[in-house]
């Protein structure tokens, strides 16, 4: 397992739409090995590859307290949505922000396991929301773009501060983990 390097709003290879992942091998379980690691090493509850700049369809989520619930969704699609709802989301690609976007609690998707056999689900609650918003990574997409131009620049102001101050964006524990 190796920790990847995460990119940061507003690169733009953050939004580059992803193709399906097409390739069921050993380098497809060491790229998730990777993602698992990397998001557990900076407190995320869900990663995207293309996150890690890596282009394909491939998410990794763990919402649980413990963090021994992991989640893979290969090449994933929402089928159907219900129940609006106004989460306060933060992300990994933009350190140390947390704003209110408007998601769904209930949602069925479907996806390809690490096998690449196919498979449908439904998820509610904070794992709808975190599977809508890696799904949102993998069509060029951060929560930042729900956002006012105004709330959005004060981010990217932000960020740039704490490139300066590096120690400024150390995350100390994930809010959505109770």
């Amino acid at each position: 397992m190796t920790l990847r390097t995460i990119l940061h709003y507003p690169d733009n290879r953050l939004r580059q739409l992803c193709p399906d992942q097409t390739e069921y091998n050993n380098d497809l379980k060491t790229l998730i090995s990777d993602m698992f690691e990397t998001m557990y090493h900076e407190k995320g509850i869900g990663l995207s590859a293309i996150q890690i700049n890596v282009i394909t369809r491939v998410i990794t989520i763990d919402v649980s307290k413990d963090r021994n619930e992991k989640i893979i969704l290969i090449n994933p699609v929402i089928l159907d949505k219900r129940e609006p709802i106004v989460f306060d989301e933060g992300c990994l690609s933009v350190p140390g922000f947390y704003e209110k976007v408007d998601r769904y609690n209930f949602i069925k998707y479907q996806a390809n396991d690490i096998k690449g056999k196919l498979y449908v689900a439904e998820a509610t609650d904070l794992l709808a929301v975190c599977i809508q918003h890696e799904i949102d990574h993998l069509n060029g997409k951060l929560f930042v773009d729900y956002l006012s131009d105004m709330k959005k620049s004060k981010i990217e102001k932000g960020l740039i501060k704490q490139k300066q101050n590096p120690e400024s964006s150390k995350r100390s524990e994930n809010p959505y983990i109770k």
